[in-house]
């Protein structure tokens, strides 16, 4: 089955593993696992109670809600 991509090359459905979605955003896993319990970071889906992923396109979406033209934007870091 192919899926379907946008123009940015990124596929809606595409799943990333925590690890690669830590990566992606230059964060460490623990940071990923702290901004789900305090529900400030990207959407997640949890296919279970130990398995978590997090598609492309949410984590391209949550990284660009986050752009600063200047330090004195956005309040405090997460």
């Amino acid at each position: 089955m192919t899926q379907n991509s946008d123009s940015s090359g990124i596929s809606p459905l595409q799943l990333c593993k925590e690890k690669e979605a830590a990566s992606l955003l230059g964060v460490s896993v623990r940071t990923m696992q702290s901004w789900r319990c305090k529900g400030n970071g990207p959407k997640f889906i949890k296919i279970s109670n130990r398995a978590v992923r997090y598609r492309q396109v949410d984590l391209v979406d949550w990284a660009s809600s986050k752009l600063a033209a200047s330090t004195s934007e956005g309040g405090r870091h997460d």
